[in-house]
């Protein structure tokens, strides 16, 4: 199908559009832009950089996609940002590319929602099927997985990994890594559970969760160490593949933050 571009939006000549492409008014579109087939970007967006967008992604008004890192190390390095298929970008979300010190890129996996004035700061890694919520707003070099919701207000710190299917409450200053499949709260934020409504609706079954919760007991309680704690999670749980994303995500030793604790009961 043919593209349909507004006659008052800015397409620099060299940026490369594919097929069912909609462009609205006012729109402008930097020379090293790529856009797939079957884009659909609404009024006054401002796509720039070495920016890719992916197939079926849909832009909303004034969002401002791949200008330059609000780092002041950037120097105008060529950086890239990529976008993957049938993402949601609504109202007056930023989201900035890579820069040299940090691997050079942003990289937004399939299916995620950007809600309004969400921010993805530069050399963030995003899974897929990944929610931000309103105001929600990660600084750089985070690392978010697979359907993780980042909610409403909340802030992730710099370097901070986020696990999958895991649940950052509303209004939360994030400054430790996050577990897969746990829930975090608060300022600063620690851990309060597992995310048992995300896993409900996502099909992990009854088993499957009651594992986890005595997982998570074991490996966040108050006796013997941590090393103890996971070398015994390890020993009864060494099968469970869900389990074992959670010691696998905990032993990683490529992350520079903490993990998120529970909060001491007499805290």
């Amino acid at each position: 199908m043919k593209n349909c571009i507004h006659k008052t939006a800015i397409i620099d000549k060299k940026a490369r559009l594919g097929k069912n492409v909609n462009v609205g008014p006012y729109s402008i579109i930097g020379p090293d832009v790529s856009i797939k087939s079957n884009v659909n970007i609404h009024s006054h967006v401002n796509i720039q950089g070495y920016s890719q967008v992916g197939e079926e992604t849909e832009i909303f008004p004034f969002a401002s996609i791949g200008t330059i890192p609000q780092d002041l190390k950037f120097h105008g390095e060529k950086t890239k940002l990529i976008i993957g298929k049938k993402n949601i970008i609504r109202e007056h979300v930023t989201i900035n590319p890579g820069t040299k010190g940090g691997g050079s890129l942003t990289k937004i996996g399939d299916n995620c929602l950007f809600m309004v004035a969400s921010h993805v700061a530069h050399d963030c890694l995003i899974g897929n099927n990944v929610i931000m919520a309103n105001n929600a707003t990660l600084a750089g070099h985070v690392k978010i997985d697979e359907f993780a919701i980042i909610g409403g207000l909340s802030a992730i710190h710099q370097y901070v990994r986020v696990g999958k299917h895991a649940m950052v409450g509303g209004m939360s200053g994030v400054e430790n890594d996050v577990i897969p499949y746990g829930s975090v709260m608060g300022n600063r934020a620690y851990l309060s559970g597992l995310n048992i409504i995300g896993l409900k609706r996502r099909g992990f079954n009854r088993k499957q969760i009651h594992d986890l919760r005595t997982a998570f007991r074991l490996i966040f309680s108050i006796e013997g160490t941590a090393f103890e704690r996971l070398k015994d999670a390890i020993k009864i749980y060494k099968k469970n593949k869900v389990v074992m994303d959670i010691v696998k995500f905990i032993k990683n030793n490529s992350s520079t933050r903490a993990i998120c604790q529970p909060k001491q009961k007499n805290a």
